[in-house]
């Protein structure tokens, strides 16, 4: 099945460049409402799954024992920019649990946000576990661990009990087998499994309306989306596209990137998810995608709406600050 074109990018009058995609989008029962390509493709999720992988933080008590508010939930389920506000509460969150970045198995990196990496420059030697763009999410896992009496050691690894648990977690979310066979090593090096698309978007349709969720995992989900909305900084940082759409319509909109052009994001005042890939794994064209997606269930004309379609199609500026082309979202979606 040949994917449609999703994105433009255009210099002057003409397109300079064209990305295909996937995307759906479905309800609570995971009836499709709206879908562009193969949704059934099976893809990555990478980092666009983190708030199915902190559940256990939240299911098994260790939330609650760490005392751990929005902003700690938020962070366990972000890939955040590294600032410092980012990297403070990650060693705050590993102090609770009696350990430091030491105990951290998912690499080192600088900020992949230039302002960022400037101020990482001008004032540390070196980025330490810490500033990883997932050290919030592992700083949860190892919480996760100390809490359970389980060995932190290993935390990463395809048979650790606490990777078992997660993988276990996210085949009773999606209806996937989750296996050797599908599973790939992500950047920070915990197992990432590759799911249908549409039943990826299935999952995060049922963490935020709770439909065919027991009790506990419903009030996880709810939880753990919850934060992130309340607190979207944490999710990715000043500037991040997950910030800046949970920003546009607090408390309606729930949104997660992950590398290779992935997205999920979900309504949950609509009962709705949404889960895309943009095929060549372009980010700014998956940004604009996930924006015209996701305002389509707005009102046209309304601010939201508005906000969103301002994310679809945006200009692109030489290095003089003048505006030479866009990025936008095609007829596809309308």
């Amino acid at each position: 099945m040949s994917n449609p074109v999703t994105v433009e990018v255009t210099r002057g009058s003409l397109v300079e460049s064209r990305h295909r995609g996937m995307v759906v989008a479905v309800d609570g029962d995971g009836k499709v409402v709206f879908s562009l390509g193969d949704a059934d493709a099976a893809v990555f999720p990478r980092s666009a799954c983190k708030a199915m992988q902190a559940l256990p933080l939240v299911e098994s008590g260790a939330a609650d024992a760490f005392g751990f508010g929005n902003s700690e939930l938020s962070l366990a389920c972000s890939s955040h920019y590294g600032e410092d506000a980012h990297v403070e509460l990650a060693a705050s969150m590993l102090a609770r649990a009696g350990r430091d970045e030491s105990a951290l198995e998912c690499g080192t990196h600088w900020s992949g946000n230039q302002a960022t990496l400037i101020h990482q420059a001008r004032t540390i030697d070196k980025p330490n576990a810490l500033h990883n763009n997932c050290s919030g999410k592992h700083s949860g896992f190892v919480c996760t661990c100390v809490h359970q009496g389980i060995d932190t050691k290993g935390y990463v690894g395809y048979d650790h009990p606490l990777q078992r648990e997660i993988r276990g977690t996210m085949e009773s979310l999606t209806g996937a087998v989750l296996a050797h066979d599908n599973c790939g090593v992500d950047g920070c090096a915990i197992p990432t499994y590759a799911v249908p698309l549409r039943r990826l978007a299935h999952g995060f349709a049922k963490m935020t309306t709770g439909n065919g969720l027991e009790p506990l995992r419903a009030r996880a989900s709810k939880r753990l989306m919850e934060a992130c909305m309340a607190e979207p900084f944490y999710v990715s940082g000043t500037g991040g596209t997950c910030t800046a759409l949970m920003q546009i319509a607090p408390g309606k909109i729930f949104a997660k990137t992950g590398a290779e052009g992935v997205f999920c994001a979900t309504l949950p005042e609509q009962g709705i998810a949404v889960a895309l890939k943009c095929e060549d794994g372009t980010t700014r064209a998956a940004e604009a995608m996930v924006a015209a997606t996701l305002a389509r269930f707005f009102e046209k004309g309304g601010e939201t709406h508005a906000a969103l379609m301002a994310l679809a199609t945006r200009p692109i500026h030489n290095r003089n600050g003048a505006v030479v082309g866009e990025v936008r979202a095609t007829a596809a979606f309308s």
